[in-house]
């Protein structure tokens, strides 16, 4: 993953639970709605494969990574399948440490200032906010208060709606999952659906980035 692109379109899709066969048409259809990056749970059935797959098919205009990654063993079965940069719902020391050692750009999750405050000196490329929806914009505001400094990301409860306010009060980038890609319109492989759900967010944030 290039941190610094991602800085500049801070937008990435969480998907979770999928077939190998919708690898290809979301993968697809997340470029042509204006979506860069995303990552693939590793909680997913097959989701070495999965990574594999939507590497291979994005041929460098998707970038990959993988979420939940809660060991080592994940960790290392998710570099191998193509991941670029990788996410964890807490932080997992020495997951984090790898990542440092060799390069990777790492999210790990955390809530609470104190858990916010190490993940971020722990080497965090951005401190994941999870689960973000249960606090709001203006918890953000708070955090950015003391930790002016400290890059954060959030994650859960993020809408095309609400995406302006949580920039605007200290976030960095945020994310989706679920409300885009969700369980019924996978099952449907209703894509058309899902591309439109997808370019509501990505072209609120242009509008943020442009500052309207």
């Amino acid at each position: 993953m290039d941190v610094a692109r991602f800085k500049e379109f801070p937008l990435m899709g969480i998907l979770r639970d999928v077939e190998l066969e919708a690898i290809e048409p979301l993968v697809e259809t997340a470029i042509s709605s204006g979506l860069e990056t995303i990552e693939i749970t590793m909680n997913t059935k097959g989701a070495s494969g999965l990574i594999r797959r939507a590497v291979e098919v994005s041929k460098k205009r998707l970038v990959i990574g993988a979420g939940t990654v809660l060991d080592m063993d994940s960790l290392q079965s998710a570099l191998f399948s193509g991941a670029t940069f990788i996410v964890t719902p807490v932080l997992i020391r020495d997951v984090m440490e790898y990542c440092l050692k060799n390069n990777i750009p790492v999210f790990p999750g955390a809530l609470t200032p104190q858990e916010i405050y190490n993940a971020w000196t722990g080497g965090a490329t951005m401190v994941k906010v999870f689960p973000a929806k249960f606090f709001g914009p203006e918890y953000f505001k708070e955090i950015k208060g003391p930790f002016n400094e400290i890059v954060l990301l959030a994650c859960g409860g993020v809408t095309p709606q609400n995406l302006k306010s949580y920039f605007s009060s200290g976030a960095s980038a945020v994310t989706f999952g679920a409300s885009v890609f969700s369980r019924e319109w996978l099952e449907k492989k209703d894509f058309e659906s899902i591309g439109k759900r997808i370019k509501e967010y990505t072209q609120e944030l242009r509008k943020v980035l442009l500052g309207a």
